[in-house]
């Protein structure tokens, strides 16, 4: 199991920064590789991606969700996938937000792809270009959604 974890810091408040994240069928416009995220569900979505040639389509299920603070997810089937996005408060125009990702690599491509260290550098780019583009909106997210799911109890 591979392990990522990324930061970065953007130019809006926390608020914002979270409402743009929640926006997941808006992902393409920031995460390479993402060709169309749809939300099935408040905690179901469909991703379709190309990585290294290699095109996937797989499910996602929110499992946590609470407002300015993280959203975590894991795939449902298939592709082995999980993660967390907080979003740290640093004063009252900035935002920390981290990315900390679980997947396992599937094939020799990915396998070597992962060795190679593909999945950091793809991460840590997808953290640029949401910075690039949430500050390019002016601090301006395109939509939120503040509902919460809870944490499941084992």
């Amino acid at each position: 199991m591979g392990t990522v974890t990324e930061h970065v810091d953007v130019a809006v408040p926390v608020r914002t920064a979270y409402n743009q994240w929640t926006q997941f069928e808006e992902f393409p416009h920031f995460m390479e590789g993402v060709s169309e995220v749809r939300q099935i569900s408040d905690t179901l979505t469909h991703w379709k991606t190309e990585i290294a040639g290699v095109t996937r389509e797989f499910d996602a299920k929110i499992t946590e969700q609470l407002p300015d603070e993280r959203v975590a997810w894991a795939s449902t089937e298939g592709l082995k996938q999980a993660g967390v996005i907080t979003f740290h408060r640093l004063d009252d125009r900035h935002t920390r937000v981290t990315a900390q990702i679980e997947y396992e690599p599937e094939g020799i491509a990915e396998q070597a792809g992962d060795k190679l260290g593909i999945v950091d550098r793809r991460v840590k780019g997808d953290m640029k270009r949401f910075k690039e583009f949430i500050e390019s909106r002016g601090g301006h997210e395109t939509g939120a959604w503040r509902g919460e799911v809870p944490r499941p109890q084992p």
